[in-house]
């Protein structure tokens, strides 16, 4: 028997999450460094994993004890947040 899991998750919600954590999430282009509201509070930027689909324990961490997101939805917020931090580094915006 074979059985499937079809996981819904709810991309408004999700959506929110992660404007929350970009509008914390703080550059200082000077000292190439990025602050956000994980306990890991200061990234070097040059280090960030921009091009890492591995997501950070502190980051991790953070969705699903703050918001409650399981596996799947931390992947999806990390993946867009990394995305959005990544243009604003090389943009500088």
């Amino acid at each position: 028997m074979i059985i499937h899991i079809f996981i819904v998750m709810d991309y408004k919600f999700l959506d929110k999450v992660l404007d929350q954590i970009v509008y914390e999430t703080e550059i200082d282009y000077d000292r190439k460094v990025i602050g956000n509201p994980f306990p890991f509070p200061l990234v070097f930027y040059p280090h960030f994993s921009l091009s890492s689909r591995l997501i950070p324990h502190y980051f991790s961490h953070h969705c699903k004890n703050i918001y409650g997101l399981n596996k799947q939805e931390i992947e999806y917020v990390w993946e867009e947040y990394r995305n959005i931090i990544k243009d604003k580094i090389n943009n500088g915006l």
